[in-house]
C-alpha cells in the first residue's frame, strides 16, 4: 500500500512495509485477545460446566456456564467507553499495549484457578471476575486494532485494511480451538484435570510475542494531526452520545448480524452438537476449520466492499443467513459431526464472514476522528453484549421454553433483518472522507 493523505491534503510517509508492520501488529493483536476470549468460551461448552458448576445439575450447568460467558460480555461495552476516552485522549498505540497485557494475565490465571469440589464457590467467583477482565480488555482491543488499521491505510483500500485486522478474530479462535481439541484428545478425567488448563497458560507466551510486534507500531496519522490541531475533545463518550446518536444505533444494529451469527454458531451451535451426540473432538476440529473460512470470506468481503460498498456486501450476507438459519438448525440437531460441519461453515464461515469482512470499516466510517475510538467501540462492544453475549442464553432458553431448534432459527433471522434494514437505510461510506478531525 502506497502513501496516506493528512488532513490539510499533504502526503505522509507510509511505505508498503510500514503498513504491513501496521496490519501485522493488528492482526497479532486482536488473534491474541481473541484467542484468549474464545477459548473461554469453548471451554464454556464443553467444560466448565463440570468443574465449576457440576452441581446444579447437566441442563442449568451448561446454563450456569454461559451465564459466566455473557458475564464478559457485560463487560465489553465498558471497556470500549475506559478505552475508547483515552484512545481518543491519549492515542491508539497505548490503549493497544494494555489490553492486550491485561488479557494475557486474565487468561493465564483462568489457567491456575482450582475447581469448585476444591476451594468451593470461591472459584466461580474468581472465574466470573476474571471474565470480567477479559471482557474490559477486548472491549478496547477491537476499536483500536480496526483504527490503527484503517487510519493509516489509503482511502481505497480502507475496507481490506479494517478486515484484515478483524480477520485476527478468527486466526485466534482457530488457535484457541485447536488447542482446546487437541487436549481433548486426553482420557476424560486427565482433560477435565489438567488438561484444558494448558492452552490456556499458553497466553503468557503469547502476550510476548504480541507484545513485542505491537510496540514497534506508529500512532496513527490521524490522531497525530488530532494532537497537532488540539482538536481532542476532554469527554468523548459525553459529545459521541448527544452529537452522534444516530450513528450509533445504526452501527449497534448493523453488528448484531455478525455478533448474533457467532454466538449462535461458536457457542451455543457446539453444545448442541454435543448434547445431541456429535463427538466433540469432531466437533471443535470442524468449528477450527469453519474460522479458517471465516478469515477468507471476511477479507474477501472487505476488499468486495472497497469496491462495490459496504451496504451492500453486508447485506447480501445478512440475506444468506435468513434463507439458510432454519435449514442449519436441522443440521446441528443432527446429532453428527458432518451435520455440525455443515451448518458451521455455512453458518460461521460464510453467513459470518460476509458480514465480519465489511463492518468494521462501516463503524468506524460514521464517526469522526476525535470520536472514532469512542463511538466505534461503544456501538459494537454493546451489539457484542447483546448479540454474542446472550444469544446463546436465548437460545438455550428458547430450547427449555418450546423444546424445538426452529424457534432460534427464527430468532436469528429477525435479527439478520433488522441488521440488514439499518445498514440499507445509511448512507455509503466508502468514499466518505475520515479524515475530518470532528
Amino acid at each position: 500500500m502506497p502513501a496516506t493523505t493528512n488532513a490539510d491534503g499533504t502526503q505522509l510517509s507510509m511505505t508498503t512495509r510500514d503498513m504491513r508492520r501496521v496490519l501485522a501488529s493488528s492482526f497479532m493483536g486482536s488473534m491474541i485477545e481473541f484467542y484468549d476470549f474464545i477459548l473461554y468460551a469453548t471451554a464454556a461448552s464443553i467444560v466448565f460446566n463440570r468443574i465449576f458448576f457440576e452441581d446444579l445439575g447437566p441442563g442449568f450447568a451448561v446454563f450456569a456456564s454461559f451465564a459466566t460467558f455473557a458475564v464478559g460480555y457485560l463487560a465489553r461495552p465498558l471497556g470500549g467507553i475506559i478505552f475508547g476516552h483515552f484512545g481518543d485522549t491519549r492515542g491508539r498505540k497505548g490503549v493497544l499495549i494494555l489490553t492486550m497485557m491485561l488479557m494475557g494475565i486474565a487468561s493465564t490465571v483462568m489457567g491456575l484457578l482450582p475447581p469448585t469440589d476444591q476451594v468451593g464457590i470461591i472459584a466461580p467467583i474468581a472465574l466470573v471476575l476474571l471474565r470480567v477482565v477479559q471482557g474490559i480488555s477486548v472491549g478496547g482491543e477491537w476499536g483500536g486494532a480496526i483504527l490503527v488499521a484503517l487510519e493509516h491505510a489509503p482511502k481505497r483500500s480502507r475496507g481490506l485494511a479494517a478486515s484484515f485486522a478483524n480477520a485476527g478474530g478468527p486466526v485466534g479462535a482457530v488457535l484457541a480451538t485447536v488447542m482446546l481439541g487437541l487436549f481433548s484428545m486426553l482420557p476424560e478425567e486427565e482433560f477435565l484435570s489438567w488438561g484444558w488448563r494448558v492452552p490456556f497458560l499458553m497466553s503468557i507466551a503469547l502476550l510476548a510475542v504480541g507484545l513485542v510486534i505491537r510496540l514497534r507500531v506508529a500512532e496513527t496519522p490521524m490522531f497525530q494531526r488530532l494532537e497537532e490541531i488540539g482538536s481532542r475533545r476532554r469527554a468523548p463518550i459525553v459529545e459521541v452520545v448527544r452529537s452522534h446518536w444516530r450513528a450509533i444505533l445504526i452501527a449497534f444494529i448493523a453488528v448484531l448480524a455478525f455478533t448474533t451469527s457467532q454466538g449462535l454458531m461458536t457457542v451455543w451451535g457446539v453444545s448442541q452438537a454435543v448434547g445431541n451426540g456429535a463427538d466433540a473432538t469432531g466437533v471443535l476440529a470442524w468449528k477450527a476449520a469453519a474460522a479458517v473460512v471465516t478469515v477468507i470470506v471476511s477479507i474477501l468481503a472487505g476488499k468486495l466492499s472497497d469496491r462495490f460498498g459496504r451496504r451492500l456486501i453486508v447485506a447480501i450476507g445478512c440475506g444468506l443467513g435468513i434463507l439458510l438459519a432454519l435449514p442449519i438448525m436441522g443440521l446441528l440437531e443432527s446429532g453428527t459431526v458432518w451435520g455440525f460441519a455443515l451448518a458451521i461453515v455455512l453458518g460461521n464461515g460464510l453467513v459470518q464472514g460476509l458480514v465480519y469482512g465489511p463492518i468494521g470499516a462501516f463503524v468506524a466510517e460514521q464517526f469522526p476522528t476525535s470520536l472514532r475510538f469512542t463511538g466505534a467501540s461503544a456501538s459494537y462492544q454493546t451489539a457484542s453484549t447483546v448479540g454474542a453475549g446472550f444469544s446463546p442464553l436465548i437460545a438455550t432458553g428458547l430450547m427449555l421454553a418450546f423444546g424445538a431448534s426452529w424457534t432460534v432459527g427464527v430468532f436469528w433471522m429477525i435479527v439478520l433483518a433488522a441488521s440488514a434494514a439499518a445498514v440499507l437505510l445509511t448512507p455509503e461510506s466508502k468514499d466518505r472522507d475520515i479524515h475530518q478531525p470532528a
